[in-house]
């Protein structure tokens, strides 16, 4: 029988593409750095393949991040409604996995003066409305 994924090895890959993406590294160099190719580091991302407990120590390590980071926040699926915190919309995960997301919060975040932050999301609710 075999094993199947689910949205908490999903969720984990997503923040290892996420991770990998914010500080430039690319499938083949974590590949590489783990001894894997860069398909099994794709499979590891898209959730396909379960990452085991040892193997994501050893991305936390090369990616520099503690091993919660991959955590906060996943929430078993048999977790019962009302208990612990919500769950961020999948359209938060989806743009964080995105260069341009990544882009756009590194950017947004450098920005110091609140008004200029505020400007700046009214100007993209703006933008997004014209679309509707």
């Amino acid at each position: 029988m075999k094993k199947s994924t689910g949205s908490i090895d999903i969720e984990i890959g997503s923040r290892v593409r996420m991770r990998r993406i914010s500080i430039g590294m690319s499938q083949e160099k974590l590949g590489d750095l783990l001894g894997l190719t860069f398909q099994q580091v794709q499979k590891y991302e898209k959730g396909t393949n379960r990452i085991s407990v040892g193997r994501l120590v050893d991305i936390a390590k090369i990616l520099g991040v503690d091993i919660h980071f991959f955590f906060d926040g996943v929430r078993s699926a048999k977790a019962d409604a009302g208990f612990g915190e919500e769950e961020s919309p999948p359209y938060i995960s989806e743009m964080m996995s995105t260069p341009e997301g990544l882009q756009l919060i590194r950017t947004f975040t450098g920005i110091k003066n609140p008004k200029v932050r505020k400007s700046i999301v009214q100007l993209v609710a703006a933008l997004a409305a014209q679309d509707d």
